[in-house]
């Protein structure tokens, strides 16, 4: 099977010894025009994939900063329709792996095959949707698999080795690990504890493994990378969104922090951990 844009991106860093950084931020705030900046910013400053926020009137896994988020662009009247064509448009000027997370209810709302097709079309590599189980995804995961859609699901401290294994076979892309037993923005505690977890899931999966939930700083990140292959910050960077509305110089002080996380995960080498794994190749996902 052809490679996904996301994939590649993951083994092009792997030959590196890079780590992949994943902002987050969400489409619409503050405004669409903003954000088409803010995606070639993030690029320009160490961004290796991209998470496009959906809005959505009842984001249970965000904490408040993320919530706020969506209302913001819920009040701009942001759609999914919008940020479709954003991507498309944004298309034009970068090839940056683009991931949606959004909640099932917009995507039911333009029905599944249509979002998948519609989503592909516009230039979408991947989407991640928090309150859609694996039990219940399994024709949209199909029609993702057919269309070149990247599905990706998340994992949780608390999965069962039955969930790792069914979670690591039905997603693509990279596999979400969230670090923490809460809403994103929380704050981690027990970082050691997150190496004993993807040590786990490598046990059963090849596929990349990006780490959520809760990092904020470039030291947080930094010692996650040593054992993750990617990290995603949102709720870090939505703040310096938040704290810098109505400013000029929003996007050029969203640059200076993503450009920070990005200079600290990127001097990440290769620890005894990833030795300990380098026997296992990144391979196209199934």
């Amino acid at each position: 099977m052809k490679r996904s844009k996301i994939t590649k991106t993951f083994i092009r860093l792997k030959k590196k010894d890079k780590k992949a950084l994943i902002p987050y931020i969400m489409a619409g705030d503050p405004d669409i025009k903003t954000t088409e900046e803010l995606i070639l910013e993030i690029e320009r400053s160490g961004g290796d994939i991209i998470e496009l926020g959906v809005p959505f009137t009842d984001p249970l896994a965000d904490g408040p900063v993320i919530q706020k988020a969506h209302y913001r662009a819920l009040k701009n009247k942001v759609t999914l329709k919008n940020i479709l064509d954003l991507v498309k448009r944004i298309r034009e000027k970068t090839t940056i792996p683009l991931v949606l997370m959004t909640y099932y209810n917009p995507i039911f709302k333009h029905g599944d095959e249509d979002f998948i097709k519609d989503a592909v079309t516009s230039g979408v590599d991947g989407v991640i949707i928090p309150d859609l189980p694996f039990e219940e995804a399994r024709d949209f995961i199909k029609t993702s698999k057919m269309n070149g859609l990247d599905t990706i699901f998340l994992l949780a401290p608390t999965s069962t080795p039955e969930r790792i294994s069914m979670i690591t076979n039905a997603s693509r892309g990279f596999i979400y690990y969230v670090s923490i037993t809460g809403i994103t923005g929380a704050k981690i505690e027990g970082i050691d504890q997150i190496k004993n977890s993807l040590e786990k899931i490598r046990e059963v999966t090849d596929k990349p493994i990006a780490v959520g939930f809760g990092i904020s700083t470039a030291v947080e990140a930094k010692k996650i990378s040593e054992w993750a292959d990617g990290i995603i910050i949102g709720s870090a960077i939505v703040r310096v969104i938040e704290e810098n509305l109505g400013s000029p110089s929003i996007v050029d002080k969203v640059g200076e922090f993503v450009k920070t996380l990005s200079e600290g995960i990127k001097e990440v080498q290769s620890s005894e951990f990833e030795k300990n794994h380098n026997s296992k190749l990144l391979t196209p996902n199934s």
